[in-house]
């Protein structure tokens, strides 16, 4: 079964939605607009169930089919936006100061509603569909947050599949691979604390910048030292703040931010444990302290291997082919709904476009018909009408 001639009709008006998104992108949990506008097609389009305020600001949509086999599938896209400006120039840029949608999370949520208007006007399936349009997942953790809700058992959710874009990939094309596929994403907060003075006196202080520059040279062993060469680690440090701006000054404290990505519980635990001992071997060598705070954000995110190759093969199905994904060292919160049941999440190509995350990407609407397609068959597929 190829793209879907329905989803080719409804080209125009999804592709309507979608602008109207990016126009008016929304951050986090603060969806409120977004969310709103998801309910209200929901609701036209005659669903049997629409819910707000899940995980505070996400929607549930439910779709029963012709008959009942007592199976449900959970469909999940993301709402919210980035916190950058837009540098794309279209009719359609945001129209918001600082919020753009730079990961294409307006697209998902229109090929999601697409999906949702032909799976209520044909119910050709047997069983339920669970529609999950969450809030916050650029590191709010909306999908934990809808999980604690209890969308799974309320819904009776047995898998749930999740979709993203990928540039880079041609338009309406798919990839996936089973197993450990993007990243853990934690974040670390070091205070360094030394003994602050004057900067042409450096014999009287302990100092946190010098401090700081062998610490970050340092966390780096990790990756080079303690963890194995076949796993995947990343360790950056992205922020470097003083206590004092001043030219002549040689700062009391000085803070350190960054991340760390890995792929296995394993690694994550390698590196809270080596930057907590670092940080404090370095600073007591230069009689300085070291206060760590490291947080874990998002886990793993995990296919599962039967729900991803039913995935690949209707990928296929829709597009003729279904590629082989690389890891992916970002983050990604599907991974709290994929700890809770069984299910996969699939890449569809979005063109020769700027990468997500940039200032002048933009979703590509000539791949909505594949990805709406998509939705609708992991459903027609995996719940055949009696």
């Amino acid at each position: 079964m190829p793209v879907k001639n329905r989803f080719a009709e409804l080209l125009p008006e999804i592709t309507a939605w979608r602008r109207d998104l990016h126009e008016n992108p929304e951050i986090l949990f603060d969806t409120q607009r977004t969310s709103g506008l998801v309910a209200e097609r929901l609701r036209a389009f005659g669903c049997d169930e629409v819910v707000e305020g899940i995980g505070r600001t996400g929607v549930i949509g439910v779709i029963r089919g012709k008959t009942d086999s007592g199976k449900a599938i959970g469909l999940r896209a993301d709402m919210d936006a980035l916190p950058m400006n837009e540098q794309t120039g279209l009719p359609h840029a945001s129209k918001v100061a600082n919020a753009m949608h730079a990961c294409g999370h307006d697209g998902h949520t229109a090929m999601l509603l697409g999906a949702a208007q032909y799976l209520a006007e044909t119910r050709n399936f047997d069983g339920t569909v669970v529609l999950i349009f969450q809030p916050a997942e650029e590191g709010g953790g909306g999908g934990r947050e809808m999980c604690e809700d209890g969308i799974m058992d309320r819904w009776n959710v047995q898998e749930v599949y999740g979709m993203h874009n990928w540039p880079g990939m041609p338009v309406g094309a798919f990839a996936i691979r089973p197993g450990a596929f993007f990243a853990a994403t934690d974040v670390f907060n070091i205070q360094l604390e030394g003994r602050g003075g004057h900067a042409a006196k450096p014999q009287e202080v302990v100092d946190t910048g010098l401090m700081a520059a062998h610490l970050i040279t340092a966390l780096q062993s990790i990756v080079s030292r303690n963890a194995d060469p076949v796993d995947q680690i990343v360790v950056s440090v992205t922020s470097m703040e003083s206590s004092s701006k001043a030219f002549n000054v040689i700062p009391q404290r000085v803070e350190l931010k960054g991340t760390v990505r890995t792929m296995s519980p394993a690694m994550r635990d390698l590196a809270e444990t080596r930057i907590k001992a670092i940080s404090a071997g370095v600073a007591a060598t230069f009689g300085g302290a070291a206060d760590v705070d490291y947080q874990r954000n998002y886990p793993v995110m995990v296919n599962h291997e039967d729900q991803t190759a039913f995935a690949a093969d209707i990928a296929r199905s829709v597009s003729g082919d279904c590629g082989e994904a690389p890891l992916v060292m970002g983050g990604e919160d599907f991974a709290f709904m994929l700890e809770e049941r069984p299910g996969a999440y699939i890449l569809v190509g979005n063109g020769d476009t700027a990468p997500v995350h940039h200032p002048e990407y933009d979703f590509a609407d000539e791949a909505i018909p594949a990805g709406c397609s998509w939705w609708a068959e992991v459903v027609e597929r995996r719940m055949p009408a009696a």
